[in-house]
């Protein structure tokens, strides 16, 4: 590798940099012709999606004669849409509905506790429900009940005439 330095005796030398300055009418053409060219492709674009929107409706299968109160529209439909729309019982209107985190988990938070309280089941007929824990240990307890068996009751039987 060689150290070298050239001295630059020139009396035009410059020092390394440029000394002109860039012109400010050059950066604001640039800046203006950016402009007017993303404008003109932004009009371009609407343009071009309001034809693919017109074709896409032109193309579109006839709705069922069946259905009624069909929007014209269905990316923006009115808020009291689903209220006029659909009949009751309607299954679930919104999942964040007011607050709650969604209408299943109250159906699951009250099948809990009807699975695990004392209570009615249908006090007509006097029936009572108990926890499913007390329940299992119940039946751990005292065994699930047995039917006696036909076939078992003949064999006892004819075991006694054959004794007699």
């Amino acid at each position: 590798m060689s150290i070298e330095t050239h001295d630059n005796k020139n009396a035009q030398s410059d020092g390394g940099f440029e000394r002109r300055d860039i012109g400010v009418a050059g950066v604001l053409y640039f800046f203006l012709g950016l402009a007017a060219v993303t404008l003109v492709l932004g009009f371009l674009l609407v343009g071009l999606y309001r034809f693919l929107d017109k074709r896409d409706n032109a193309q579109q299968a006839p709705v069922n004669p069946l259905v009624t109160n069909v929007p014209a529209d269905t990316r923006h439909i009115q808020k009291d849409y689903e209220e006029n729309a659909f009949p009751e019982p309607r299954l679930e209107k919104d999942e964040l509905e007011k607050g709650r985190r969604n209408q299943l988990n109250k159906v699951r938070l009250d099948e809990e506790q009807l699975l695990n309280s004392y209570g009615w089941a249908d006090e007509r007929s006097k029936t009572v429900r108990i926890p499913i824990e007390r329940a299992m240990d119940l039946v751990a307890q005292r065994g699930l009940p047995v039917r006696p068996q036909a076939g078992a009751q003949t064999a006892a039987a004819q075991q006694k005439g054959n004794k007699q």
